[in-house]
């Protein structure tokens, strides 16, 4: 598991350097930077993989962080369960139907992230997934094809970011070796395959592998006699 843990950081890698990039060839266009926490808002899904990363970065704080984050995770969690009594521990989201995931995360809740520093800092910055890394810019693959065409608001006040070729990536071939690692995870855990699995980042930070296993057999099962 650390192997692939590992093998996923380096890819996350490849996103950052290839946000680092952008920044320096358009430094007066892109105003993401440390203590920025505008984004850090908020319930957003994230992959059954981030949330193992993540899981494994933050057992590497201290107890004492550990233990205050552990805290509001839970607090977080056991009110959405009051709300939508469906959505219960391990707080897997593919056990609901996917039209009710916006109840649960609202884009007007403004909520900070749980592991948001007082100054605004990510307190796991290098576990931190994927799509945090990719927030802020537009995703287009080299080829043109727009993957996602929405940006901060902060950012290219001057400039449709679109029509910029620097900010470009192999992102085709990012998101497919996600999914292979995403999958090898999958096949890891139970020994089949599964397409998606996503949780949000509280229900990472209080990951009970045993019981998302049991979810994802169950889902694995439910898959087949569909």
């Amino acid at each position: 598991m650390t192997e692939l843990l590992e093998r996923y950081g380096s890819l996350l890698r490849e996103v950052d350097a290839w946000f680092q990039a952008c920044s320096k060839l358009y430094p007066d266009q892109i105003r993401c930077q440390s203590g920025c926490s505008s984004c850090c808002r908020g319930l957003f899904d994230i992959t059954l993989l981030d949330a193992f990363y993540l899981k494994y970065g933050f057992d590497q704080l201290s107890i004492f962080q550990q233990t205050d984050i552990t805290a509001d995770a839970s607090r977080r969690l056991n009110a959405l369960s009051a709300q939508f009594p469906a959505f219960v521990e391990p707080w897997v989201l593919n056990v609901i139907p996917e039209d009710e995931w916006e109840e649960l995360m609202p884009e007007e809740d403004e909520t900070p992230c749980l592991l948001l520093s007082e100054s605004g800092e990510c307190l796991l910055y290098e576990h931190r997934p994927m799509t945090c890394r990719l927030n802020g810019i537009p995703l287009i693959d080299r080829s043109g094809e727009e993957l996602f065409d929405e940006w901060c608001t902060l950012n290219f006040t001057e400039k449709d970011p679109l029509l910029l070729d620097g900010l470009r990536f192999e992102f085709l071939e990012l998101f497919a070796q996600e999914l292979l690692m995403f999958q090898e995870l999958i096949v890891k855990l139970a020994g089949a395959r599964l397409s998606e699995l996503d949780l949000f980042i509280p229900a990472a930070i209080v990951l009970d592998r045993d019981k998302v296993v049991s979810v994802v057999k169950a889902l694995i099962d439910k898959d087949k006699k569909s």
